[in-house]
């Protein structure tokens, strides 16, 4: 399972990367969200964590943090801000804030796209590289 999370995280930047380039910065946002949400989420079906179907799970990464490797937990608070920030930035960026009669397209700025999709891969790289180091360590 965590291998299909990897793999479809994959997609998402792909999607994320493409756009960017048409300028497209709310899909940019969500599709970023949805990068760090599921690789956070392979990390913990790794260890044999069941997650809450939640977007956000920064928290429970943080319960479980000595199940990881030193260099992982290094980047945990990191990783639960970026999770946080992006998850509360999912249903705006989606549907802009109806209250205030403001689109998506609205909300997020070049600037707010570059940076979601720049944290987005830098978790999904760490999250290969914990699947793989935990895949290629000798069982005892």
């Amino acid at each position: 399972m965590a291998e299909d999370f990897l793999r479809r995280t994959k997609a998402r930047i792909t999607d994320a990367q493409a756009a960017l380039k048409r300028g497209d910065y709310p899909e940019v946002v969500r599709y970023s969200q949805e990068c760090v949400e599921l690789s956070l989420k392979a990390c913990l079906r790794v260890i044999g964590v069941e997650y809450p179907r939640v977007h956000d799970v920064g928290d429970v990464l943080e319960y479980y943090r000595n199940s990881f490797p030193e260099w992982f937990r290094e980047g945990i608070p990191e990783m639960r801000q970026v999770s946080r920030d992006l998850s509360q930035k999912r249903g705006p960026s989606v549907y802009g804030i109806e209250m205030e009669g403001k689109t998506a397209s609205e909300l997020f700025t070049k600037t707010d796209a570059e940076e979601a999709l720049h944290n987005s891969e830098k978790i999904y790289n760490v999250s290969q590289r914990f699947f793989s180091e935990y895949y290629q360590k000798p069982k005892d």
